[in-house]
Parts: structure tokens; C-alpha cells; sequence
């Protein structure tokens, strides 16, 4: 049975009951040896789906998004652990591979999140970092259907972006300030702001270094998959054992967005991208 077909109450129920038993044994389980952290609306659940076909990679036991270095730190270290495979079963597995499994989780929030580097430098130390970047107008856009669709946001794209920074003023610095707060506007209705790359990957990059963080490019991500595939699973130190299948996930239907609009907010990102890619060493895809 799919379990996602079952009501809502039962669907918690179930995932409360192995969170139970997952912090009885949090001691016994995996350490996530990689993390995605975003950016949100990149590609991030598709790299998630593609990594999880590797006969290495161990995705978390319930979710794709713990969401524990952002929104669900007060939870405890034992509280994220139980996401996580036994160790146990990473045994059987490199019993069968004849190497030693990873697990990860992909949560797209820590890229934004002001103190979530910082977190995940203290609590997983050695712990590496994937990023994936795309086109920040069509990121926002994007990013704006989804919220529209969860129920996160009611106004129209440009009315939202025309109330985003009155919404987001003081916000991060609320979330700096206090560990216990978080900030649904910070989370759900930064349409422009996350899409400034560069100062969150230097954020990450500052608590982690630069060698733990792997960039990709979502526009060569979804036209050119296997150099992309290739690069990563090298970067993560396992083997390039097969080609997985490769299906672009979490699309969501919008219709186009009106080319003025899209060219003046372009003309917006310009000096941001220009600035990232100087520290990239490379020119994104979408200004080519």
C-alpha cells in the first residue's frame, strides 16, 4: 500500500510512530555523510531521486526535507537522527557492495537560512555540501507557484514581489536573534532575495570550506544529466557504478511569464550574477 494514499491523520500517525522508535535508537543509526541544501525551486528533489538510485546512497527514512538545520533545530540531535537508515543496514549493504554507504537528505531551506551553515559545520563535521543554482528569475517564478499551490501566498507574482521586501524586513535578524523563532516570509516569500546566490554560497563555504561544497548548475542538470552525474558522485567519493534514469521532478504548471517582466527582472540579477560568476569561475547557464 501506498502510504501516501491514506488519510492525513493516519499518514502522521505512521510517521510518529517510526520517529518514536527512530529516537529509541538514534544511536544506532547513520550520520548523513551529504547534504542538499538547496536552492529552492533548483532541482534539488530531482538530484535527491537521482542520488537515491546509487546502490551506495541511503536516502532518509521518511522525508526528503528533514528541515532540521533550519525550522527544526529545537527537535534535538536524537530528533534527526531517527530520520536516518541503522546502521545495520548500511552493514548488509557494504556487505553486498563492498563499500561503506552513505545517507543524505535534501532540505532547500539551509541554503537561506541565516544560522543553518553554521549548524550543520558544528553538528556534522566533515559533512559535504551539494548546491544547485538556476536561472533566479525563473526561480522566483517558480518558487511563486509552489507557494501559491501550498497556500503559503495569495498575491499575484508581481504584486508578491512588489511586497517582498516589506515583508522580509527584520526577518533575518529576528532569526539570529532568537533560535526559537522562525519566520513563514522568510521561508515562503523570498522570491528575489534567494535568488542572490552569492552570499548564501559564501555564507556555506565560510562554515563548511570550499572543498565540501559542490555547485551545479541545474540548466546544464537538466539538459546534459550525465558530466553532471559524473562530477557529483565524484565529488561525494563514491563510485560512478551505472548511468541512473534521469526525470526532471516537482515541476509545477504555470503559464509563461510575460517577456517585459522577465527582462526587466533580469536586468535586476545582472550584477549578482556577474558577481557569482567571478567566485564560481564560471558563467551560469542562464547567462550564456
Amino acid at each position: 500500500m501506498n502510504v501516501k494514499s491514506l488519510p492525513k491523520p493516519l499518514q502522521q500517525a505512521g510517521q510518529d510512530a517510526v520517529l518514536s522508535f527512530g529516537r529509541l535508537s538514534a544511536g544506532a543509526r547513520m550520520s548523513p555523510g551529504f547534504l542538499i541544501c538547496g536552492a529552492q525551486r533548483c532541482g534539488t528533489t530531482t538530484m535527491y531521486r537521482t542520488l537515491s538510485q546509487h546502490p551506495q546512497v541511503l536516502k532518509a527514512v521518511l522525508h526528503k526535507g528533514v528541515h532540521y538545520f533550519d525550522t527544526g533545530y529545537l527537535h534535538g540531535r536524537g530528533w534527526y537522527q531517527a530520520h536516518f537508515p541503522l546502521r545495520a543496514t548500511a552493514r548488509l549493504v557494504q556487505q553486498r557492495t563492498g563499500a561503506a554507504p552513505m545517507t543524505f537528505e535534501s532540505s532547500p531551506y539551509y541554503l537561506f537560512h541565516p544560522l543553518a551553515a553554521g549548524r550543520i559545520a558544528r553538528d556534522l563535521p566533515g559533512v559535504k555540501v551539494i548546491v544547485l543554482l538556476r536561472d533566479p528569475v525563473e526561480r522566483a517564478y517558480s518558487a511563486h507557484a509552489h507557494e501559491l499551490a501550498r497556500g503559503f501566498e495569495r498575491e499575484p507574482f508581481e504584486r508578491a514581489l512588489e511586497l517582498e521586501d516589506e515583508r522580509l524586513a527584520g526577518e533575518e535578524e529576528r532569526l539570529i536573534a532568537d533560535a526559537t523563532y522562525n519566520s513563514p516570509a522568510h521561508q515562503h516569500q523570498g522570491y528575489l532575495h534567494r535568488g542572490r546566490y552569492l552570499p548564501q554560497l559564501q555564507r556555506m563555504v565560510a562554515a563548511v570550506g570550499r572543498d565540501r561544497v559542490h555547485v551545479v548548475d541545474a540548466g546544464d542538470f537538466f539538459t546534459d544529466p550525465e558530466p553532471v552525474w559524473r562530477q557529483t558522485v565524484e565529488f561525494l567519493g563514491i563510485p560512478d557504478t551505472r548511468v541512473p534514469i534521469f526525470e526532471q521532478n516537482n515541476a509545477r504548471p504555470r503559464s509563461p511569464m510575460p517577456q517585459p517582466l522577465r527582462e526587466s527582472l533580469l536586468q535586476r540579477f545582472t550584477a549578482d550574477d556577474e558577481a557569482l560568476a567571478t567566485w564560481w569561475g564560471r558563467v551560469p547557464s542562464w547567462r550564456r
